[in-house]
């Protein structure tokens, strides 16, 4: 009996780090989805016990824990993050950075229920900070980190993206080659549908009032990341902090940027460099992209409309009032 080559669209979709992860694929007729969606959630599960901050019993958190000084061994796949959040730190001159989980407990976004009053931002003396990378050695070869001193590590602008190229990962191992996969609003695809379109993923308003989409774009074989200041943030006197920490100044962003999108071959990188780009602003931002030959969309607020910033290849693209 000749079986079908005709291709089926199939959607997966299950929780993970605090949200839902979504695969979209097209494959032959009769594949066994239980075995796919019990392998991605696998894959999932795998790296939020590696590199969630708010499971006491995490390999990060473990490392967290470590006294200075000392070699620990770590997963294969916490290593490679890693020592991709150092690349990109340095690459970025400092903005992305993932010694802050100090930080993100005080302003109020770690894990547990936590109240930040004025009077207890008032207790968070600005002081000189070590980043990451030149705080933590690691050595992806033997899978061991060192920390020179005493590090809160927040995996929180890479390990998401990460969650996506795993399930990428996983999908591929399957021979499925059609797909997009996503974790929230992090996203990556590879071919194109059997009709011959492209993936379309829809790009937020960076609004908290309204969840509306601004725009859509069209992704081939690349990943897309957003970081914004509109979906977490905490209201304090009357001031509105978003999540996004500063280390230059160890406090959230102060910047007109609501939102920065980045196209990247992986989703890891698209997911950090979104937060690199966000905490450098609106002029440096845009700078180090065109510098990088990066695809980068900037949104910037202007009073109650937007302003967009588009850089294609590192190229800068006509400039848009937005709604």
């Amino acid at each position: 009996m000749k079986m079908s080559t005709e291709l089926q669209r199939y959607s997966l979709n299950g929780e993970t780090m605090g949200t839902r992860y979504t695969a979209l694929f097209y494959a032959g007729a009769g594949i066994d989805t239980d075995e796919v969606g019990q392998r991605l959630a696998r894959a999932v599960a795998r790296v939020d016990q590696q590199m969630s901050t708010w499971k006491p019993d995490s390999d990060l958190n473990r490392l967290n824990a470590a006294p200075e000084q000392e070699w620990v061994s770590v997963p294969k796949e916490l290593a490679t993050v890693l020592s991709a959040a150092l690349r990109v730190s340095q690459q970025s001159g400092g903005a992305f950075d993932i010694a802050v989980g100090d930080l993100v407990n005080a302003w109020g976004f770690g894990p547990g229920e936590q109240t930040v009053t004025e009077q207890a931002i008032g207790t968070i003396a600005p002081r000189a900070r070590l980043l990451a990378s030149a705080a933590l050695m690691v050595e992806p070869q033997r899978n061991q980190v060192r920390k020179r001193v005493p590090l809160n590590l927040d995996l929180s602008g890479i390990a998401k993206g990460f969650g996506v190229d795993e399930l990428a990962r996983c999908l591929e191992g399957l021979g499925i080659t059609r797909y997009l996969v996503g974790i929230d609003g992090e996203m990556r695809a590879r071919g194109v549908k059997p009709d011959g379109q492209c993936w379309v993923v829809a790009l937020e308003n960076p609004s908290r009032d309204v969840r509306e989409v601004m725009g859509v774009m069209e992704l081939g074989d690349a990943a897309i990341a957003t970081s914004g200041d509109y979906r977490h943030w905490v209201d304090v006197a009357g001031h509105s902090y978003a999540h996004t920490m500063n280390p230059a100044t160890g406090a959230p962003l102060c910047n007109p940027l609501a939102a920065v999108t980045v196209v990247a071959a992986s989703c890891m990188l698209a997911d950090a460099w979104a937060t690199a780009l966000m905490v450098l602003g609106e002029t440096e931002g845009p700078r180090l992209a065109q510098e990088r030959g990066m695809d980068a969309l900037f949104v910037l607020r202007e009073g109650q409309q937007f302003k967009e910033i588009s850089i294609v290849g590192g190229q800068l693209q006509a400039q848009i009032e937005a709604r």
